[in-house]
């Protein structure tokens, strides 16, 4: 187990244990945060925990190419159903992706912290949001840091309040992504909603080959 001192640096992810836990403490700084992300690491921890830093093995990721669009959801495409906007209001979205509430967890792992770092890194151009509409309600979004010169956008979290919204979002963000050549987009940790999407698990060291 590594301890994070002043040094930004991390551990090889080859460190990680079974869980994918590689270091624990450091910071939410912007500079710790982008070397994580371009090392292939990122925070997830409890309000109640220090800074864990992650690395799973394996890693899900979606293909832009093996998106998966089912025949209810090309349905409410062709009726526009929902209205898509783009970093419109980050900061609702990611406060809606921390107060949301989820079956099987307790709490959130956006703490106040993280939600100041990751709106920090929007206003710097790293974080993008989606922003998912109807009837001028947000009822649906994601947000995650889009790293423009290796081609991966890393998902962070989402959230609906409507049946649809989210996965209507991530569409449209991939077919965006996808004009802009992106290679692929990080999922972290497997989950039924992904999968159903398209996204699948590849090795860590498949995974950290896109990095460089």
């Amino acid at each position: 187990m590594y301890i994070l001192n002043h040094s930004i640096n991390f551990p090889p992810v080859s460190d990680a244990n079974e869980d994918g836990l590689l270091a624990v403490g450091g910071d939410l700084s912007i500079p710790r945060l982008l070397n994580a992300y371009h090392n292939g690491v990122f925070p997830w921890y409890d309000e109640d925990q220090p800074i864990l830093w992650f690395s799973p093995d394996p890693r899900m990721v979606l293909f832009p190419e093996d998106l998966k669009i089912s025949k209810s959801m090309r349905q409410l495409f062709r009726k526009n159903y929902f209205e898509i906007t783009f970093n419109k209001d980050f900061k609702q979205v990611i406060d809606s992706c921390a107060s949301i509430s989820r079956p099987d967890q307790f709490g959130t792992w956006i703490t106040s912290d993280m939600q100041e770092a990751y709106i920090q890194l929007h206003e710097m151009g790293h974080a993008i949001s989606v922003e998912v509409w109807k009837d001028k309600i947000m009822v649906g979004g994601l947000y995650g840091i889009w790293m423009k010169d290796k081609k991966v956008f890393c998902g962070e979290s989402m959230f609906s309040k409507v049946s649809n919204a989210s996965k209507y979002g991530f569409i449209k963000l991939v077919e965006r992504l996808r004009e802009k050549e992106v290679k692929l987009i990080d999922c972290q940790v497997y989950t039924d909603h992904l999968a159903s999407l398209g996204a699948k698990e590849i090795s860590r060291d498949a995974f950290m080959e896109f990095l460089k």
